[in-house]
């Protein structure tokens, strides 16, 4: 199975900004959506973001206006931009990507990427 890497995760101070990349190792054919996910200690996971196709995105109330999800078809990637930060976005963040055909679906899943809002 394709493998998504997961890559640009780190410390940022309130208020800042990151880029979240997640690459398939491979061609993944008929993609469907593509996720984002997070999950902060002691909290059920939460979708945060969805893409389907190249442009149609879905939001989280709490991220809508600050993260914008986007796809690089060329590099097999899709990112999550994260904008002006907040101390409740520090998480673990998953991508994910769904492929193939009504009743035929496959998921992959990357290994996660730290985000951790602080001062």
């Amino acid at each position: 199975q394709v493998q998504l890497v997961e890559s640009g995760g780190g410390l940022v101070q309130p208020g800042g900004s990151l880029r979240l990349s997640c690459a398939a190792a491979g061609i993944i054919f008929n993609i469907t959506d593509m996720h984002w996910y997070r999950q902060a200690p002691g909290k059920e996971r939460e979708l945060v973001a969805t893409l389907t196709g190249d442009t149609i995105t879905k939001y989280a109330d709490s991220v809508k206006g600050r993260f914008t999800v986007s796809r690089d078809n060329a590099k097999n990637t899709v990112y999550l931009r994260m904008n002006s930060l907040k101390a409740e976005d520090t998480a673990v963040y998953v991508c994910n990507i769904v492929a193939g055909r009504p009743g035929l679906k496959e998921a992959y899943w990357g290994q996660g990427t730290q985000v951790t809002v602080s001062s």
